[in-house]
Parts: C-alpha cells; sequence; structure tokens
C-alpha cells in the first residue's frame, strides 16, 4: 500500500503506554503515513516508537499552560480535532479513547478507527469521574455535567463519520455497539512478549504495578494485603495516590516506587501472583505477567477476562475476584493459593502468546487491505 496516501490521528503524545504501542505497530506497518494528533510534547528522546516524525498538531498545542494541564482543554478538542485538514489523503486510521474519530473525512477516504473506548468519563465513568474529580455538587458540578453532555452528543454524531470500527476488546466492542449502535472488528492490541522470560520458580511474594490513579484501586490491593499480615506484596508505580495508599499499608507491603521497565520485568517474574484491581479495556500488564509465567489475580470485569483464564477452565492461568473490594481480593487470593496446583506457568505462558506483536501485525494489515479493496469497488 506504499501508493496510498495514509494519515495516522492519535489523541495526544505525551508519553509512552497502552495506546502508543498500538501506534508504535500500526508505524511499522506504514512508515510513509502521516501523523497528526491534539498536541505533542514528547521529549527527543521519547521519539523512537513514532520514527522520530513531525506531528502535525492543533491549536490546542499553543495555549497557555498545554504541556502539563492539556487535558483540562478537553470542552475545546472536538472543535480542535476537527481543524485538521486531513483532505489529502486516502485512508484515514484513527487512535481514539477521547476525540481522534472526530476527525472531518469525506465520502471517498476511508477511514478506520482503533477504539481503545468511547470516551470513559463521559459515558458510563461519568460519576466515577465526577466524584474523583470532586465534582458532584455546586455550579462547577453542573457546569462539567454540561460540558459532558455536549461531548456525549459530539461523540454519537462523529461515529458517522467512521467507516469501520475496530476494538481493542470484546467489551469494548460491546460499549461501541451500546454508545454508537455500531458493529466492531476486535483486533487485541499488541503486547511486546520477546522481552518477557518464562520463569517457572517463584519467591514468596505477590506484585501490582500500576501508576497510583483513582480508578487503577492499588488502594485496594494494599488494604486487603495489609489484612494478610503474613503475605508479602510489592508495589511498584508512582502517582498521586501514593500518600494515601502508604498510609493505609501494613508492614507486609513494599512501595518501591517507579522502576525501570527491565527491574519490573525480574519482579514479574519472581512473583508468586500479579494482582490487578482495575477495570480496564483490556489491561496488558496482566498479560506482561502471564508471558514471565506468573498466574493473575484480577477483578472479573473488563478485557481483563478476555486474556485471563479462570479457575472454571481446564488449564487456568488466573483468579478473577467479583467485586472491587479489599475483602473480595482477599477471598481471591486464598482462592489461589488453594488452586495454585492447577495454574502452571507454561500454560500462563502459552496463553499469553495470544496476544503478540506479530499476530497484531497480521490480523490489523489484513483487515486494512481488505477493506480498502473492498472501498475501492463501491
Amino acid at each position: 500500500m506504499k501508493s496510498v496516501r495514509i494519515a495516522i490521528v492519535h489523541e495526544w503524545f505525551v508519553n509512552y503506554a497502552g495506546s502508543e504501542r498500538v501506534i508504535e505497530q500500526i508505524l511499522n506497518l506504514f512508515p510513509h503515513a502521516d501523523l497528526f494528533a491534539v498536541v505533542d510534547f514528547l521529549g527527543d528522546r521519547q521519539r523512537g516508537f513514532i520514527q522520530n516524525k513531525s506531528v502535525t498538531t492543533t491549536f490546542i498545542q499553543k495555549l497557555p499552560f498545554a504541556k502539563k494541564k492539556f487535558r483540562q482543554y478537553l470542552p475545546l478538542m472536538p472543535l480542535a480535532i476537527e481543524q485538521l485538514d486531513l483532505s489529502a489523503y486516502d485512508l484515514i486510521i484513527s487512535s481514539s479513547h477521547a476525540v481522534a474519530k472526530g476527525v472531518l473525512t469525506a465520502p471517498h477516504q476511508l477511514h478506520i478507527s482503533y477504539v481503545h473506548s468511547p470516551i470513559r468519563y463521559a459515558w458510563d465513568l461519568q460519576h466515577q469521574y465526577l466524584k474523583e474529580s470532586n465534582l458532584e455538587h455546586g455550579i462547577k458540578s453542573w457546569i462539567a455535567r454540561w460540558i459532558l453532555h455536549q461531548i456525549r452528543m459530539w461523540d454519537i454524531r462523529t461515529a458517522n463519520g467512521v467507516d469501520l470500527f475496530i476494538a481493542n476488546s470484546q467489551f469494548i466492542a460491546r460499549r461501541i455497539q451500546k454508545v454508537y449502535r455500531r458493529e466492531a472488528k476486535v483486533i487485541y492490541p499488541p503486547v511486546d512478549l520477546q522481552n518477557y522470560a518464562l520463569c517457572e520458580h517463584k519467591q514468596d511474594f505477590y506484585l501490582t504495578a500500576s501508576r497510583l490513579v483513582p480508578y487503577k484501586r492499588i488502594d485496594l490491593i494494599v488494604e486487603a494485603f495489609s489484612q494478610m499480615g503474613d503475605r508479602q506484596l510489592i508495589v511498584i508505580g508512582d502517582g498521586e495516590q501514593m500518600p494515601k495508599i502508604q498510609a493505609k499499608a501494613g508492614r507486609n507491603i513494599k512501595f518501591l516506587g517507579y522502576r525501570e521497565p527491565e527491574e519490573l520485568r525480574g519482579y514479574m517474574q519472581n512473583a508468586k501472583a500479579f494482582v490487578f484491581a482495575a477495570e480496564e479495556d483490556f489491561g496488558i500488564t496482566p498479560v506482561e505477567a502471564q508471558a514471565c509465567g506468573t498466574p493473575v489475580i484480577a477483578y472479573g470485569r473488563g478485557g481483563v477476562c478476555e486474556s485471563v483464564i479462570g479457575l472454571d477452565k481446564e488449564f487456568p492461568t488466573g483468579v478473577f475476584f467479583p467485586q472491587q473490594t479489599a475483602m473480595s481480593i482477599v477471598e481471591a487470593v486464598k482462592e489461589f493459593e488453594k488452586n495454585c496446583d492447577r495454574i502452571l506457568p507454561i500454560h500462563c505462558r502459552k496463553n499469553a502468546m495470544r496476544f503478540s506483536t506479530e499476530r497484531f501485525q497480521q490480523e490489523f494489515l489484513d483487515f486494512v487491505k481488505q477493506s480498502f479493496e473492498q472501498a475501492k469497488t463501491l
């Protein structure tokens, strides 16, 4: 598809996380594509995953304090993304969890949107977002609710500009169906499994690793293990909730803060189990843990239900807990310990291989090529 003019639209470039891994692999498939985003604040040393390409951005890039507080310009993002001129391209691929899918396209252009999620804080997670932002009451609350209402209306309207949807999990495909009333092809995101080696001999500690932000619910994991003083928990990650979470911790819990990926992999390989309490769209870290041969104890909702095999199956790779509560986690840990002989490292590794980078590249390329050929015949 070298002769096809391709534009890739991403939400924003500020770090290298899950959605950026998808962009990295799409660029590996289409290295001649041009990049667009709401803002681009990557440093010179961070630009390797986008092949050091320049990024065309919106007016939000130049607004005051945008580098640190660009998310506060969310009310302007629908307008901003519509100002990107993509008229010179045959194929537009958007990577969207907020506004990227809202770019304007013409009838002769094919727009494929890889959706990590419809705008979470505007739809089913609105009430959680308002609570975490202390916006449940008062005039600021009503302003926030009105803005989110307007964003929902815009989000539905702009779904009509997408020709084909790809979802990063069956969980998100159901969310797309509920919100946009559209079908979506499921292509799981790429996980770099080559850097995660199988380790069959585990040490006597549990692990959780994440940014310490509210929806990750690391506080519940810490609270649960504080009730189990004879079990050691290691917490890797940093964030705004660190002081609050540390205040709940017992002596059996060790906080290591941020660790480089190489060191994190070492802890993943040696942990007895990886504990995961968030409701994620997909959840890459549970797959990485399984690639190390490490079982997962996870909240049984969201994309993790598709990447972890529960005890009800023949070759389980983890245990699910039904509620986001400390007591539910405590019971799941006990259930895991009763059944740990059934959860073999080799089965965890085999399950993780379903989400390899090579698998993503092949599925994504096949879908794009087939869709583009079909569009040319219309």
